[in-house]
Formats: structure tokens, C-alpha cells, sequence
């Protein structure tokens, strides 16, 4: 950190002198003042929006973080970007925009910043993919900032027992099945959500906002706080007094996002059963940062490290548990322990998260972070499988209770729809293995999580007799031995292009291997007769990405 940083190193460039007195001029219409213009000048970027509760409540959030700025001497800027909800757009064609929304947030809190010269930035994030795309953005701008994720929703109570919108996509797959009325489903629907806030488990928000305060970008303990919690609007101001005092002192997110603070995010997010969507994420923060990273580093990493987190979709707790056992220093800690925890990397706190880890206070009795001595699985369970289905790779979350080998019989589908409508008419069976494929990052376009597809398989209770791969996504919330992100993709020739019904598929997770049961002169001489399908999308974003995109095992990054 540098004491002598010029604070308005940015925005002296666009304010300052005569010849700015254009710009000035139009800043004064929004009530900025000549005092304001000696002082930095801090974007708050915000991706609130009423089309789902993950961001609903990020406006007041901002309101909070602005208090920060100003009592630090800054001057809050505050615009929004995108952000496309998961929950409501799965299982639809809506769902093809939610990884291409990634890119656009990036890009757009870039170009916000870049064209306006801002001196600092404070991102608030919530929903799956804004967490990775302000980081990603904050990363390329390399300005000063600090990411805040918006926080929890708090779990939805129904007979007796905490509930998340995980469940209720899995009784959709029970009420096909007739495990569940209609009555009892509308019944679940209407509480498994009570507010605003992330998915409430370990699904890909959490496990995000869990990775970006162990790279440091985020404040250690200020995303496990649940969002509705009065103490959020203190980590909020906090939030803003920082991001003032980073521009002062000149700490960039590069010197933040190192190859140690990637590998510490990996752990944690091992460490808590995390998401699969973790891999394509952090690939893209790596790559934006500048920083090599692969992705077999996600399976030595998670190979060393213990299960310790009881979470859902795998354990019995949600984030708030998390929050009141102790939270992300008390995980911090058990790696720390462990001797797992890159201790020196620095935090946008300006503590080392070895500093953050050691100010843990852990409560008393707590039942959701194990002792390294006794964790739930002596890995983390996040494997990269190759073969010759996936020659450049693919994830599976395994949990420890489903089988590490499995073989059967491809049932192949172009697309999940398709998918979905045999498990709801009850045309998969026990020893299938169903393929869904042209989901990828150029197939879809936009590479689909499969959650409506994985929760009616565990409702139809097919979850642990049935194995599924795919080229797309699956959600945080999936579970069972699901095999995601096979690259590459069937859209451009991946040899999952060449299954077909019948051919015979084994999963062998010890070996690490994914394969089906045919010569490599008879993939070939299927994938010469093959040809790419026509995609509906031709012009817009969709078309766009599709053209850009890279492979999943390289981050799905257009950049």
C-alpha cells in the first residue's frame, strides 16, 4: 500500500481545470458541489432489482454503503447493471441468459467506471452471477474497490423443519410422482421463500460470496450476515468507509487476487460442499486478474481438504446456521488449523485473512462447522473427471453417500426439456444414465442449470439409482452423481455429440474417469457423420456470446 497515492488520481483527469467545466457543470445538476469535487469520487455499483428477492433489498443496502463514502470523505456515484434470477428463470429458455448476464455486468460496470474516470468502487452483489461478474469487473478495472454480497434469505419453516427453494423443486418432482399433493405443494411454495436474500443453503450464491471473501475482495464476515439482519446496514456503511480508505491507500484488487488467494478460495469452497459453479466462476476471475489457474487445480485442491461444512444441498444447515456458528472466520480458522489457509494474502480490510481467521469467535455447541478432526468427509468432494466423454473435463460434487462408480445405459436428450418431460412421464429408470447435451456455453447458448431436471429425479426418488451428464450447468442446490460442464461441449463436435441411446457409460470417481464403453474409431466415425443443429438464436446477445465463448473448462469467459 502506498501512503503518497493521489485519492483522485481518476477523477482529477475528468473535474479539474477549465476545460472541465462541461462535466462539472452536469455533475452540479445532480446536486454535486464544489466541495465534492475536491473529493474521490466512489461508484457504487448495484445490481438490485424487484425480479426475484436475491437483490430486492439491495437499494437500502446501497443507501447505507453512500452513508460509508460520505463519512469517509467520498463522494457515492451510485448506478445499477443487470441481474437475471435462477430461481424464476429455471427450467425456461430464460434460463440461457443467466451465465451470458456474467459477462454483460462485467462489461457494464467497466465501461461505467472506465467512462466516467471513478477513483474507487464498492460492488453490491446477491444472485448467482453477480458475484462473480462485479468481481470480474473489479479485477479488470484494477481501481481500488470492495465487493458486498447482499446476504441470505432466511429458510422457510413447513412442518416443522426449515425449508429452501431447493425443496420445493424437489416436490415438484414428488408431485409428479404422486409423492406430494398439488395442495401440499402450493403449501411449500408459499413459505420456502419468506423474504429478501439469496438462495438460502450452500448453492452457488453462498458458495461465491463464500469464495470472494476468502480471495479478499469482499470483507471477511461481512456475507455471511443474513440480508434481512439489522446488522448488514453496519457492514454496508463499513463497506463504503472502506472502499474510501482503499483509494487512499492505494490497494488494488490485483494485489488481492493472487494465485494463493485462488487457492484459498478453492479451499473454502471445498471445505463447505460448495457449488459446482464455483469452477467456471473462479476460472473467469483468474483469467481477469491475470493470475494461471486450471482446472485440475480444483481437483488437487479439493483432493487435500476436508468436508467440514454441514450445509445444504448435502447437510442439514442453511447460511444463517453458518452465520450464528461463527461464519466465514470460523471456516477460515479450521483451515487455518489445518494448516489448508494461505495465511499472509491480503484482505480489502487491510488484515491478512491469517489475521481475519485468528479473530474467529466461535459459539458455543455449534453443530454446523465440524472439527478438522473429525470432518463429514475426509475431501471436499469437488472431482474433475476426464475420458473419453470429456476430454478437456468435467465436474462432479460427489457428498460422500452416493456411489464413486456407476455404469448403465445412456438416455440421450438434445436439450433439457426433453429431459424433464421423461422424468416427469416416468421413462427414466433405476441404472440409466441420462444425457442431456447442446446446453453447453455455445450450445445453449448460455449453458443451462439443470436443477429442474436434478430435483425431479430426487423427488421421483431416482436421485441415487440414476446418474446424468451434461455439457451444461448444474444449480447450487443439485445433488446426486451428476457430472457437469463435459467439455467440450456437443456443439462443437465434444464427443457426448456421439451418444447415443443405449451405449453404455461408467463413472468411475477414484479413477477420475468418464467414458463410454466405445472404441475411439467409433466415436470418430460417428462425430465425421455428425452435424451441429441449427440454434434458434441467429442475432442478439444470445447469438453474440455463442460466437465468443470459450469452453467451460477454460471459465465459459468471452474475453
Amino acid at each position: 500500500m502506498n501512503q503518497n497515492v493521489d485519492p483522485r488520481r481518476q477523477s482529477r483527469i475528468i473535474l479539474d481545470g477549465p476545460d472541465r467545466a462541461g462535466a462539472r457543470s452536469m455533475y452540479r445538476a445532480t446536486g454535486l458541489t464544489d466541495d465534492d469535487f475536491r473529493r474521490p469520487l466512489i461508484g457504487i455499483a448495484n445490481t438490485w432489482t424487484e425480479l426475484g428477492p436475491c437483490n430486492f433489498h439491495l437499494r437500502r443496502l446501497s443507501a447505507k454503503v453512500k452513508e460509508g463514502i460520505r463519512a469517509a470523505g467520498g463522494v457515492p456515484l451510485e448506478f445499477n447493471t443487470i441481474a437475471i434470477s435462477d430461481g424464476i428463470s429455471m427450467g425456461t429458455e430464460g434460463m440461457k441468459t443467466s451465465l451470458i448476464s456474467r459477462e454483460v455486468i462485467a462489461d457494464s460496470i467497466e465501461l461505467v467506471v472506465r467512462g466516467h474516470l471513478l477513483d474507487g468502487v464498492v460492488a453490491l452483489c446477491s444472485c448467482d452471477k453477480t458475484i462473480p461478474g462485479v468481481v470480474m469487473a473489479l479485477a479488470r478495472l484494477d481501481l481500488p474497490s470492495v465487493a458486498l454480497y447482499g446476504g441470505s434469505i432466511l429458510p422457510g419453516s413447513f412442518q416443522g423443519h426449515d425449508v429452501t427453494i431447493q425443496d420445493v423443486y424437489e416436490a415438484i418432482g414428488a408431485y409428479h410422482t404422486g409423492k406430494v399433493t398439488e395442495e401440499q405443494l402450493t403449501a411449500l411454495e408459499r413459505v420456502a421463500c419468506p423474504g429478501a436474500g439469496a438462495c438460502g443453503g450452500q448453492f452457488t450464491a453462498n458458495t461465491m460470496a463464500t469464495a470472494i471473501e476468502f480471495l479478499g475482495i469482499a470483507p471477511m464476515g461481512s456475507g455471511d450476515i443474513p440480508a434481512t439482519d439489522p446488522r448488514k446496514d453496519e457492514a454496508a456503511r463499513e463497506a463504503g468507509r472502506l472502499a474510501v480508505e482503499l483509494v487512499r491507500q492505494g490497494l488494488r484488487p490485483r494485489q488481492i487476487i493472487t494465485r494463493g488467494a485462488l487457492e484459498n478460495a478453492i479451499t473454502a469452497v471445498a471445505a463447505t460442499g460448495g457449488s459446482t459453479n464455483a469452477v467456471l466462476h473462479l476460472l473467469a476471475i483468474a483469467q481477469e486478474a491475470g493470475v494461471p489457474l486450471e482446472i485440475d487445480d480444483f481437483d488437487r485442491i479439493s483432493s487435500r481438504t476436508p468436508l467440514l461444512a454441514d450445509m445444504k444441498p448435502w447437510g442439514r444447515f442453511v447460511a444463517k446456521d453458518l452465520h450464528d456458528a461463527g461464519g466465514m472466520r470460523l471456516v477460515a480458522r479450521r483451515l487455518l488449523e489445518a494448516g489448508l489457509l494461505s495465511a499472509n494474502e491480503m484482505t480489502a480490510s487491510r488484515r491478512t485473512i491469517g489475521q481475519e481467521a485468528r479473530a474467529a469467535v466461535e459459539t458455543p455447541g455449534q453443530q454446523v462447522v465440524r472439527p478438522v478432526s473429525n470432518p463429514l468427509a475426509v475431501n471436499g468432494g469437488l472431482v474433475i473427471l476426464k475420458g473419453n466423454l470429456a476430454p478437456e473435463g468435467c465436474v462432479l460434487k460427489v457428498a460422500g453417500h452416493e456411489p464413486t462408480t456407476f455404469r448403465g445405459p445412456a438416455r440421450v436428450f438434445d436439450r433439457e426439456e426433453d429431459a424433464y418431460a421423461a422424468v416427469k412421464e416416468r421413462r427414466i429408470v433405476p441404472g440409466d444414465v441420462v444425457v442431456i447435451r447442446y446446453e453447453g456455453p455455445k450450445g445453449g447458448p448460455g449453458m443451462r442449470e439443470m436443477l429442474q431436471v436434478t430435483a425431479a429425479l430426487v423427488g421421483a426418488g431416482l436421485g441415487d439409482a440414476v446418474a446424468l451428464l451434461t455439457d451444461g450447468r448444474f444449480s447450487g442446490a443439485t445433488h446426486g452423481l451428476m457430472a457437469g460442464h463435459i467439455a467440450p461441449e456437443a456443439a462443437v463436435g465434444g464427443p457426448i455429440a456421439a451418444l447415443r441411446d443405449g451405449d453404455i457409460v461408467a463413472f468411475d470417481v477414484p479413477g477420475r474417469r468418464l467414458d463410454v464403453e466405445l472404441s475411439q474409431p467409433k466415436i470418430r466415425g460417428r462425430l465425421r457423420r455428425w452435424k451441429p443443429p441449427t440454434s434458434a438464436y441467429t442475432t442478439g446477445a444470445l447469438a453474440k456470446y455463442a460466437r465468443l465463448v470459450s469452453s467451460a473448462a477454460q471459465g465459459a469467459v468471452t474475453g
